[in-house]
């Protein structure tokens, strides 16, 4: 997050913050009064006895909205949709021992995809740290290595001080989460309270604004490139540098990619998208990468899933890579033009540059690239085989969840092939759309990240696309957003099965399904019953498995805004997510269905079908291709 930015960063929302008269207080206060005028509206936690003396006088606030949650990880990620939804810090809390540990998950998370949340833990009394206590862990040790930063504070008058520096890291430079562990004595002793504190980081300065040098290198490749792409990364997002990326695109005509975790960045609809890379990208998207001549690398950070076998990406391509956190620079792939800075300011500066070569008569002509790249996302769109039967193609459901739900919804998606079909068949018009767990790949992630982006973004839909794998680990929070008036919506792609290893399995074990069955709605057998479940927990069930039920049961769940609604689609259990790129091999071999690959060495693209299509059902293998109205063809 760029210390540009409109909004104010919370170092100087501490600094600008009306001046409190000193306050004798106890240390729990002092977190309380310091959470206030870090102007927090929403903590998302679960009390136990060390964190007990903060939640007295939480209990007095009318500033800071607590949520009971049912798990600890369900805090974290509910902290994490909060950030991601809104831009603004997650907050949790949570006590010593077990209670901490129980968000090292989401910590981890929120590390691997910079999301700005801070977590307050109590730890036992100072005097007992590191006797074995009961209910005693390391915490700040054990979440080193999967935070941004963190603190032991033992000294009450510290708190103020602490909690300002941690929203200020949380949230500048590559965001990310950071852990405050507060002993139990110092919550309970008494203090002096004032505010704003003096925050001195001397070893924090991150680097927002780009060396105009590096610019400058970045320019003359930009426009000496034949086959430019911006490959635009979650980064972009997460600086609310989405309108200069749209500017840029529109001032160069460059084709664009956004990964997994960019989806939104720049409009599905708009021209020159040609969608996500990666393991699951478009055969446009990978292709254009592939044969690149230049990648302009905006805030991403060439993650495996998106490069294949690293050696083979982009052969012929050189890279400018700009990245907030310099760490990632030539981490995976050396940069040729290496630019440390916010993506915002990056891009505010790039359009200058390149601006001024364009009216110069500099600018590069992309215009054979531009159809080359268009031609392979019309010939090759995304799509999927319509399963024989009667059976509900999982895609068709996302698709016309999209088509229903519309462009403002927020979409947030467990991990699996519901995320990657979430991510495929959504239409993505604007940032924070779309939550995922995309670094760590949590199961779990997407019923209470759902449920704190619903609380961060009160009137927006909100629907949690998850599989019935990861809906049983964190579902118990349906009993969180019940009492606390959360009416998120569910959509459980429920194929009976661990759907990504099952399809993992079909590919590439000799179709051994070991443990992978879930018996959630094979063979007749409904372990545990989705609608019976909803309902205990007080939210609405409804069931879908006929494909003209579809709209109608979306629709249903629309009309309801007074309770959560999960919805139990039941799914064709061998749908599988292409296209695809067999983890550790090259890009270059992509399928689009099995057995199903491009042959690029054609003058005219072509993909070859085989005997067998992608569902094993013998029959057409070429992919159905998605329209605009999400019809079939």
């Amino acid at each position: 997050m760029s210390e540009t930015q409109a909004a104010p960063t919370p170092a100087r929302l501490a600094e600008q913050a009306r001046a409190k008269a000193p306050l004798q207080v106890t240390g729990a206060q002092s977190l309380v009064l310091s959470l206030e005028s870090m102007e927090v509206d929403t903590v998302f936690g679960i009390p136990g006895g060390a964190i007990l003396p903060a939640y007295d006088p939480l209990l007095d606030s009318v500033k800071v909205r607590h949520i009971l949650v049912r798990h600890e990880q369900g805090a974290g990620h509910a902290a994490e949709g909060y950030a991601s939804a809104t831009g603004k810090v997650g907050v949790c809390m949570a006590t010593s021992g077990p209670g901490a540990t129980n968000l090292v998950t989401a910590l981890a998370d929120a590390h691997m995809d910079s999301v700005p949340i801070v977590a307050i833990t109590g730890q036992v009394a100072s005097a007992a740290i590191g006797t074995d206590a009961f209910q005693e862990a390391d915490i700040r040790g054990i979440t080193m290595p999967i935070t941004k930063h963190n603190y032991l504070v033992t000294d009450a008058s510290q708190i103020p001080r602490v909690i300002a520096e941690a929203f200020h890291i949380a949230s500048t430079g590559r965001p990310g989460p950071v852990l405050v562990d507060i002993s139990k004595d110092a919550l309970q002793a008494r203090t002096t309270f004032s505010w704003p504190p003096r925050i001195d980081l001397p070893g924090y300065h991150p680097v927002t604004r780009p060396h105009a040098k590096q610019i400058r290198e970045a320019t003359k490749l930009i426009g000496g490139a034949q086959r430019p792409v911006l490959y635009v990364g979650g980064g972009v997002i997460r600086a609310d540098a989405c309108e200069e990326l749209r500017q840029f695109v529109e001032l160069t005509r460059i084709p664009v990619v956004t990964t997994l975790m960019a989806r939104g960045a720049l409009p599905d609809s708009h021209e020159l998208h040609l969608g996500m890379p990666g393991m699951h990208g478009s055969v446009a998207a990978v292709t254009a990468l592939q044969k690149a001549d230049l990648l302009i690398t905006l805030g991403a950070r060439f993650d495996d899933r998106v490069t294949g076998q690293l050696s083979t990406f982009a052969p012929e391509a050189k890279v400018i890579h700009a990245d907030i956190d310099p760490a990632e620079i030539s981490k995976n792939r050396k940069a040729d033009v290496p630019i440390v800075g916010s993506c915002k300011d990056v891009l505010v500066d790039l359009i200058e540059s390149v601006d001024i070569e364009i009216d110069a008569g500099h600018g590069g002509d992309y215009t054979e690239w531009r159809e080359r790249t268009q031609g392979w996302k019309r010939d090759f769109p995304v799509g999927y085989t319509v399963p024989e039967g009667g059976t509900l193609a999982p895609q068709y459901v996302i698709e016309r969840l999209s088509a229903i739900a519309g462009p403002e919804a927020v979409y947030v998606a467990g991990v699996g092939q519901h995320q990657m079909w979430a991510a495929q068949f959504v239409q993505y018009e604007r940032p924070r759309a779309w939550l995922n767990s995309g670094g760590l790949g949590t199961m779990g992630y997407a019923v209470p990240a759902a449920m704190g982006a619903q609380v961060g973004e009160p009137d927006r839909t909100v629907w949690a696309i998850d599989g019935d794998g990861c809906f049983q680990m964190t579902n118990q929070e349906l009993a969180t957003c019940v009492i606390n008036n959360i009416p998120i919506k569910v959509a459980v792609i429920n194929n009976s099965s661990l759907g990504m290893v099952r399809q993992w399995q079909s590919l590439f074990y000799n179709e051994r399904y070991s443990n992978t069955d879930l018996h959630t709605s094979a063979d007749g057998t409904r372990i545990p019953d989705f609608v019976k479940l909803a309902d205990a927990y007080g939210c609405v069930g409804l069931r879908c498995e006929r494909p003209e039920d579809v709209d109608e049961t979306i629709r249903k769940a629309m009309e309801i805004n007074d309770r959560p609604v999960v919805v139990d689609f039941v799914v064709h259990r061998d749908a599988m997510v292409w296209p695809m790129v067999p983890a550790g091999v090259s890009n270059d071999a992509i399928q689009v269905a099995k057995d199903t690959a491009p042959q690029w060495d054609r003058e005219e693209s072509e993909a070859i079908p085989q005997a067998e299509d992608a569902d094993h059902s013998g029959g057409d293998a070429t992919p159905t291709k998605r329209t605009d109205e999400g019809e079939e063809k």
